[in-house]
Parts: C-alpha cells; structure tokens; sequence
C-alpha cells in the first residue's frame, strides 16, 4: 500500500509494472481494485498507477465535498508529487469525466484520455443515480444499509457479467465510502456538461462503452465523435457498464493499442477511424 500526503488529504495509489506511466481512475463508489487485470496486462510497457478518489478506497475522508473539480485537483497534485510531468489518463466512469476534465484544464498534463462508460453530460445517468446525489434522499438511502445493499444486488445481474464477484466488490467499497462522498460526487457528475468545451480539447481521446450499459447512456460515445476533434470510440457488444470487467481481453488489446499510438499518425489515423 502506498500514498502520498496532499494539502487537502491522503491519497492512497497502488503502482505495478515497469515503462511509461499510466494514470487510472475509478468510478463512483469503486476503487483502484476494479483495474488489476488491466494493470497486469500493461505490466511489460507501462507503470500502472491505479489511485483512490478522497472519499473512496483507502485515501482520506475528511473532507467537507466531493466535487469533480476536487478530484481533478486530486489528480495534478498525485502528479506533482511523484514528478509526472504528462501521462496518459485511463478513468471509469465518473474517473473518466475527471479524465477529461483535467485534460481540459491542464491540457499539458494529459498525453491521451481514455474514458471506459464515463457520462460526457450527467443527465445520461442512470435515474436511481441522479436520485443519489440529493443529499436528502442519499441520508435517507445511507441509514438502511441493507436496503442499499439488498438493491444493488437486485441490480448487479443487469450492471456486469459476473455480478456475484462485482458485488462483492462494491459492498467492501461501499462500506470504506463516506455519506458526504456518496452524495457530493454523484450530485457534481450529474450536474456536469462537457460538451461546450470538448470542440477545444487538445488531447486525443478514446472512448470506450458497453452496449449494454445501462448506468450510462451508451450514446454519450456519439458526444465524443461529434465534439471531441481528436477522437476515437470503440463499442463493446459484450459488455455493460464496465467493459474491463466483462470483456478483459479485448479490453486490454484495445487499450494498448490506443496507447501505443504514436502522436505524429494521431491527427490522421484517428479521423479515419471515426
């Protein structure tokens, strides 16, 4: 286990692999567990630095909010920090959001973005998630824990293939998640709206989504190739909400080759492959 000491908390990151670094980043509720097979498939070329949002995993809980300008602030500081100049930046979900927000914000930072089922506008959020960022309803939600847990096992069949691992997963996440980080960080997302400002992005991005998906409208990849300049969409016909969980292999091979590119062939090779 390692971490890193910031201004506004801990920061806890596992890393693994040797070579270039990659920057991986959880969605809500999760953790850098959810990456230990794409870590393991990078291992030959890349340093893997898999990271736990405040509020999250094993890095610090004692925060007042959870915004997404929080975690992009998270992100260039665990930068800072470990003298990362640039790197690419893989995020789930809401962790790919944050991928391209700081990829907006400090575009110098981000070599390439990759987001895997990430919400580019928050009202492609699942209903029951936008309900979650309402602090009233996440303090009702957050007092019956077995309600909570008894309805994501309900869920879990239609979220992921192999639903009895995920949901052991989320359950031991949830249990190390704060009520201020459930709400704060759900509520942030949903109230997020990229569009206006991807025509501007500088770094190319690649977007992968789950067919399947039904935590997030899998059309949100139509707003990458129809903002993003430099851009690149795979779909996944075998998978739902986390591709790297339903269909590893291809997954990974996709994901190495995106990065792999080389920047000079990027302008023309990822508009052809539009």
């Amino acid at each position: 286990m390692s971490s890193i000491v910031t201004d506004q908390g801990i920061v806890h990151y596992e890393a693994y692999g040797r070579g270039r670094p990659v920057i991986l980043l959880h969605g809500w509720l999760g953790s850098w567990g959810y990456w230990l097979q794409t870590m393991e498939a990078l291992k030959s070329h890349y340093r893997c630095y898999a990271l736990d949002f405040w509020g999250f995993g094993e890095s610090g809980k004692f925060r007042k909010h959870y915004d997404l300008n929080d975690f992009v602030s998270l992100v260039d500081q665990f930068m800072d920090r470990l003298g990362i100049e640039a790197a690419p930046i893989v995020g789930h979900s809401m962790g790919g959001t944050v991928a391209i927000s700081l990829a907006l914000a400090k575009p110098n930072r981000t070599r390439r973005v990759i987001v895997v089922g990430s919400p580019i506008v928050g009202n492609s959020l699942h209903f029951f998630l936008r309900l979650a960022g309402k602090p009233w309803i996440a303090s009702i939600v957050w007092q019956m824990p077995q309600a909570l847990r008894l309805g994501i096992r309900v869920f879990s069949p239609y979220v992921v293939h192999d639903w009895p691992t995920w949901y052991k997963m989320i359950t031991r996440d949830l249990s190390r998640t704060t009520l201020e980080a459930f709400f704060s960080s759900i509520g942030s997302l949903h109230k997020t709206d990229l569009r206006p400002q991807l025509p501007g992005i500088t770094t190319p991005i690649m977007g992968i989504y789950g067919v399947g998906d039904r935590v997030v409208e899998p059309t949100q990849a139509n707003v990458i190739t129809n903002n993003a300049p430099l851009s690149r969409v795979l779909m996944m016909p075998g998978s739902g909400h986390f591709p790297m969980l339903d269909e590893p292999q291809a997954f990974n091979e996709n994901l190495a080759e995106f990065l792999a590119f080389e920047f000079e062939t990027l302008n023309g090779a990822l508009k052809q492959n539009k």
